[in-house]
Parts: structure tokens; C-alpha cells; sequence
């Protein structure tokens, strides 16, 4: 959802600042006023490319920001900045942090759906249509889409196998060469796992141990040896007891020098055993160290960590047995395909199926809207069409389209090669209707949806935007009276003369009286007693 969008310096526009409700935004002023210019200002942050002649004549660049929410679950939201200087350079900020176009895209793009503008209709990716079926029918499709995703998952696991013990059994030469070298060296040395830590860690205590028992012994000595620390320590601890009766003080040093007394006995001890640890066997050294050296010549070869030397044992073993056993290892590879094949069809089919129920439904609700809005003889199909095994995706084994026919005798054609932008906008207004809370784009932005509207339909216009205001975020470029009472939120865009040369753009929101005026303009296009009235009534009446 748009929390606000702020714009400096885009086209007419010197600096506005639009902040959408939650349910029916509408913007409306006089044709010429810059409305267009609001639009380009929210493509900019939905990632369209960045164009220098959208900059403000004589500035040095445009600056648009906003700040969207994912949801009632993401209470902070983020902060978007989208800047494009008078040379066409453009840079992109997502929370104050500098960020590129394609994520602009993906974060921002994903969340509205442009309507009426060819470059962002969601229904001229026919890519689309499948997905808006999947999600109105989600109880019935998910279940089984996650299904037949799982088994194309595990048949092209079952084939990338077959490839490999297929290429692996004709292997020959010097690979086998190599393959045999490798088991036959790592096997010499037959390396345990962890073992090579293991001497990483103990080798230098052994190498020396002569050294650290010898200085175990020494420390041990300077310890707790006749006349040695312990002695003086305990000394020192008698003499303040004997006079501890005369001050209570001395008590309480003597105290603390006993608890080190204990503490140097324990330390004494410990290095006592320490050194007593200390069994040096020339001969054993001398075998950790030739194991080590052995272990390390692995590492030189097929490292650089014994991980790597076990794998490479594996793998080598693995190639080996596959061309002593090539022949029933690709038959059971080929037999494992087969079965997973013979699974993923039949989930192909399962969801053809479903999809073949849900979409002809999906149709027929959105053409009795499309009827709300008194569009004839309009209708909207489905169409599906198998692909070939090879062109299968995680989407499905089928092409799904929505196709559209103005008329009941014509040939039903893709929706990009027949419907203008105004019967776009309003079969994509039916299409989010029937959607509801189960569409993922949470803001729709209409501009062209009221072209050759007016009478009944307008009036039916704005009941459908107010029942879609009611799952989504809805903004609405209109020059229709009938669709601006019914909003929630209603700006006005303006053009006025600075004497500079220039025309500059506002944005203004109108309440009360201003409202009353701007839909009496709507209506008459002046503001006579009787428009006024008319315009007060229109209000009144909701």
C-alpha cells in the first residue's frame, strides 16, 4: 500500500505531495493539468526507466520519493527515493541505502498494478492470467500445483541422473586413468575421518615434550618446593593470624592469602600430573610424524581440507563402478526416469483439469461485472493449450490465456491485439473485483478506466471502484462527477501561470465546500448555483 509520494521538479510539477487512503483515492482537474505527470512520478518508483526530459525545465534534476507498507503485518514499511538528474542519470535509495532499479522493481512493482497505461497492464502478460486463476481458485489449484511442482522437481533430478551415469559410462582413457590413480593413492594411506585434526592438534605436544614437561617441573618446583612460594605464602599467613588478635584486619588478610594457599597447592598439583602425563617415545613421534606428512601429501593433491580428499575418493570410486556396472546402473536410471515421468503426467493432467474448471468460473464472474459496467456483448474465455513435454515449467504443462471478444459473432483474440486501454482498465477492474483480498497487488491505479464513459454506466463505474476499494488500494485518475462522490480521498490537480514562462502543477486535497466546487466543475464545468446544488445533492446522497 502507498503511504505518501512526494515529487520535486517532474514535468510541470515544482512540488506536490499525494497521500492516498486506503480504500478510493480519486485525482481530477482540468485535461492539461498535469495528472499525467503524478502517474510517471509512481512509475519512476515502480522501476521504469528513467527519462531526462521528465526533468523540470531549467532545474538539475527530479527527486521522487514515497513510503509503502507490504500489509497490516509490516508496520514501519519502507522508504523509497528515485532521483533522476538533467542528464538522464538516475539513482535509487530503498531505506536510505543505495539500491538498483531491478530491486526497485521487484519491491515496489510487484506490490501496484498500473492500469490503462500498455506499459504496466498486468493483462497483457498472458503470463498473468494463470496466476490470477491460481490464486482466485487457491483452495482447489495450490494443493495440486504444489504437486505436480514436486514431481517435475523429482523428474528432473531422474534425468540430470540418467545424463550423468550415461556420460560417466563412456568414459574411458585418461579419465579412468586418473579415476583408478586417485583410489589406489588415497587407499594407500587409507586416511580415517578426523584423523588428521586429531595429529594437527596432539603432533606439536608431542614433538615437545621433553620441553613442556621440563617446564612443568620447574614452575612446580618454584610452587611448592622447601622454601619455595607455597612456604613464604604460608609464612606470611601464620604471622598475621598470630597478631590477628590485636586487629580483626589482619584476620581478614590472613583469610585471602589462605584461599591463594589452596589455589598455588591445587595449581602445584595439577602441574605435578601435567608432568608426569609426558611418556616421550621416540619411535611414536617418529610414526605421527610420517603419518602426518603422508596425510599432508593428500591434502597437496586433493585438498585443500580432507573433506575434499574423501569426496574425491568417492567420486572416483563412484566413476569406477559405473563403467564396471554401466550397463544395469543407466537401465535403472532410465527405469527411475520412466517412473518419474509417468508421475509428473499424471499431475499434469490433474491440473489441467482444475484449471480447465476454475478458469471457464473465473471468466463468468468477471464478465458479470464486465456487465456492471455495461459493456455489451463483451465477454472474457479461457483458453488452454498443452505444451510439449520440453517446454513444461513449474507454472504448468499448459498455455493459459484469457481471451476477450467485444461481441458474441466475433473470434475471441488475446487481449493486447483487441481491447483499447479503457476496455482494458475495466476488464482488469472486473478481473480485481472478482479477485478480491486473494489479489497479491494490493494498489491499483486506474487512468484510463472511465474513457467513453458516462450516464448509467458511470454511476455503475463507481459502484464497482467503491466495492474493489474495499479489498485494495484504489487510485483513480477520473474525469467523471459520478466517481469522484463516491471517494474517500479526492485531490485536484491544478495548472496555474508563475509569470514565469512555466506552468507549474499542485496537488490539492479538497474537503466541504472546495469538494462541492470541484464536483460541480466535474458536472457543468462552471460553478453556477444549480451545478453547485447538483454537485451538493450527488454528495449528500451516498
Amino acid at each position: 500500500m502507498i503511504d505518501e509520494i512526494r515529487v520535486e521538479n517532474l514535468a510541470l510539477i515544482r512540488e506536490a505531495s499525494l497521500v492516498p487512503c486506503s480504500g478510493l483515492t480519486v485525482l481530477t482537474g482540468e485535461t492539461g493539468a498535469g495528472k499525467t505527470a503524478l502517474l510517471s512520478a509512481l512509475k519512476l518508483l515502480m522501476g521504469e526507466r528513467a527519462d531526462a526530459s521528465s526533468v523540470r525545465e531549467g532545474e538539475a534534476g527530479l527527486v521522487v520519493e514515497g513510503r509503502f507498507f507490504k500489509g497490516a503485518d509490516d508496520p514501519e514499511g519502507f522508504g523509497v527515493v528515485r532521483s533522476v538528474s538533467a542528464d538522464g542519470r538516475s539513482r535509487v535509495k530503498i531505506d536510505g541505502s543505495i539500491s538498483s532499479v531491478r530491486e526497485l522493481a521487484t519491491r515496489v512493482g510487484s506490490m501496484i498494478d498500473l492500469c490503462g497505461q500498455h506499459e504496466h497492464q498486468s493483462l497483457l502478460d498472458s503470463a498473468n492470467h494463470v496466476r490470477m486463476v491460481d490464486l482466485w481458485a487457491a483452495d482447489t489449484i495450490a494443493p495440486i500445483l504444489d504437486d505436480y511442482r514436486a514431481k517435475l522437481h523429482v523428474a528432473r533430478a531422474a534425468a540430470a541422473e540418467l545424463a550423468r551415469v550415461t556420460e560417466a559410462s563412456r568414459s574411458k582413457g585418461a579419465l579412468l586413468d586418473e579415476a583408478r590413480f586417485t583410489v589406489e593413492r588415497i587407499s594407500e594411506v587409507n586416511p580415517c575421518f578426523g584423523e588428521y585434526e586429531e595429529l594437527e592438534e596432539s603432533l606439536p605436544r608431542a614433538e615437545h615434550a621433553e620441553a613442556l614437561a621440563s617446564a612443568a617441573n620447574d614452575a612446580q618446583s618454584l610452587l611448592s618446593e622447601e622454601n619455595a612460594a607455597l612456604d613464604s605464602l604460608n609464612g606470611a599467613i601464620a604471622e598475621l593470624q598470630r597478631m590477628a588478635g590485636v586487629d580483626k584486619k589482619l584476620s581478614e588478610f590472613a583469610d585471602s592469602l589462605a584461599e591463594a594457599s589452596i589455589l598455588i597447592e591445587d595449581a602445584a598439583a595439577d602441574l605435578r600430573r601435567y608432568r608426569d602425563s609426558f611418556d616421550f617415545d621416540p619411535e611414536e613421534l617418529a610414526r605421527q610424524q610420517d603419518r602426518f606428512a603422508q596425510l599432508k601429501g593428500l591434502l597437496r593433491q586433493y585438498g585443500p581440507t580432507m573433506d575434499d580428499v574423501f569426496a574425491r575418493l568417492e567420486s572416483s570410486k563412484e566413476l569406477l563402478s559405473l563403467v564396471d556396472d554401466a550397463e544395469e546402473r543407466v537401465k535403472r536410471a532410465r527405469l527411475e526416469l520412466d517412473a518419474a515421468e509417468s508421475d509428473l503426467v499424471q499431475a499434469a493432467r490433474a491440473l489441467m483439469k482444475a484449471r480447465s474448471v476454475a478458469g471457464p468460473r473465473f471468466c463468468r464472474e468477471v464478465v458479470r461485472q464486465m456487465a456492471r459496467l455495461e459493456m455489451g456483448g463483451a465477454e472474457v474465455l479461457w483458453d488452454e493449450r498443452e505444451l510439449p513435454r520440453e517446454r513444461w515449467t513449474d507454472s504448468g504443462s499448459s498455455i493459459c490465456e484469457l481471451l476477450y471478444r467485444s461481441g458474441s459473432g466475433l473470434t475471441p483474440r488475446p487481449l493486447k491485439r483487441i481491447a483499447s486501454g479503457g476496455e482494458l482498465s475495466r476488464v482488469l477492474l472486473s478481473a480485481k473485483v472478482v479477485m478480491g483480498s486473494a489479489d497479491h497487488a494490493g494498489t491499483l491505479v486506474f487512468d484510463e478506466v472511465d474513457a467513453g464513459v458516462g450516464g448509467a454506466t458511470a454511476r455503475s463505474l463507481a459502484t464497482v471502484l467503491a466495492d474493489l476499494a474495499k479489498t485494495h488500494q484504489v487510485i483513480v485518475v477520473t474525469h467523471l462527477a459520478q466517481v469522484a462522490v463516491v471517494a474517500d480521498a479526492h485531490y485536484v490537480v491544478r495548472k496555474a501561470d508563475t509569470g514565469s514562462g512555466i506552468p507549474e502543477t499542485s496537488l490539492v486535497p479538497v474537503e466541504g465546500d472546495e469538494r462541492v466546487a470541484e464536483i460541480a466543475r466535474m458536472l457543468s464545468g462552471d460553478s453556477s448555483p444549480e451545478s453547485l446544488a447538483h454537485a451538493r445533492a450527488m454528495l449528500e446522497s451516498l
